[in-house]
């Protein structure tokens, strides 16, 4: 019966976060165009919030399970560049011609968190000035992209909020159902809680990333489908990491520090680097993405077992 109830929660949920992302997508477009800015700078800054993460961040640290609470924003940017990106581009092949600016704050963003976290720990103070740094490094990805047009949204402008906030509700709603069927589909295994949040429990919050990329890369936007990996990896590795380290101190086990958070930042940094060759991500660089991220998580599982 549990395993039915799993597969039936992963199916509803991918249905509601593909039909989300549809929602969320037109919304964009046409918000963007009411609010006269580029739907880059609009997706990087709204699609990032990632608020589902960040709770989960601060109730594992809360709960003494520092490793899973590290790993909502570790595995989480690890798993959107690697996973998120090569699926996508899997499924869609991703065509983005950014400005180098808004590559370089994507690669640089993930510097700060891996410098504070060396002395095992991301103090209250760490905290703030990574907060500090979100602010930043998203005024400049902000301040780089908002010279990108691309095609003009389609002409349904009428109700341009209320069908984003509607898809952002429906894609959240879709991810927690999905998150929900992976947890439980993976409930009978013991792991650490470390593993479990790099991996599972990062995989299970963001699954609906996937669909925010496909949809406007499909569309012929993968302006857009960038925007929304390299806006939410930015709010993980600052904002999420500064806020869950000012409610209260993170403590950095050693396979976070030795293995999850380089990790991330060489993650960011093979993304930005094949964006800024390529001008976009093929099905072949797309599956090589993938590949990427199988090996991380078999080396995960081999030292976090």
């Amino acid at each position: 019966m549990s395993s039915l109830l799993a597969v039936v929660l992963l199916a509803a949920g991918v249905g509601l976060v593909v039909g989300g992302a549809e929602l969320f997508f037109d919304g964009l477009m046409a918000s963007a165009h009411r609010l006269r800015t580029s739907p880059f700078v609009l997706a990087a800054l709204v699609s990032g919030l990632e608020l589902e993460n960040l709770a989960a961040g601060i109730a594992a640290n809360a709960k003494d399970l520092p490793g899973a609470a590290a790993g909502t924003f570790l595995g989480g940017t690890t798993f959107l560049a690697l996973a998120v990106s090569g699926l996508a581009a899997v499924i869609a092949p991703i065509r983005a011609q950014l400005p180098g600016r808004v590559l370089v704050w994507t690669l640089a963003a993930p510097l700060p968190l891996v410098a504070l976290s060396l002395d095992g720990e991301l103090s209250r103070l760490d905290g703030g000035v990574l907060v500090a740094w979100f602010c930043i490094a998203m005024i400049g990805i902000v301040r780089s992209g908002r010279g990108i047009a691309g095609e003009a949204p389609s002409a349904r402008r009428r109700g341009a909020l209320v069908r984003l906030v509607a898809g952002l509700g429906v894609l959240t709603a879709g991810g927690e159902l999905l998150g929900e069927g992976i947890r439980r589909t993976v409930s009978s295994f013991d792991v650490s809680q470390t593993l479990l949040g790099n991996t599972v429990v990062a995989a299970s919050v963001e699954g609906e990333e996937v669909a925010r990329s496909v949809v406007p890369s499909r569309r012929g936007r993968g302006d857009i489908a960038i925007a929304n990996v390299a806006g939410t990896i930015v709010h993980f590795v600052a904002l999420n990491a500064g806020v869950i380290a000012l409610v209260r101190p993170l403590s950095l086990d050693h396979d976070t520090l030795r293995l999850h958070t380089p990790v991330a930042a060489v993650s960011t940094a093979i993304l930005c680097a094949l964006l800024w060759s390529r001008q976009g991500i093929s099905r072949r660089a797309g599956a090589a993405l993938l590949a990427a991220y199988v090996v991380y998580v078999a080396v995960a599982v081999a030292v976090g077992v």
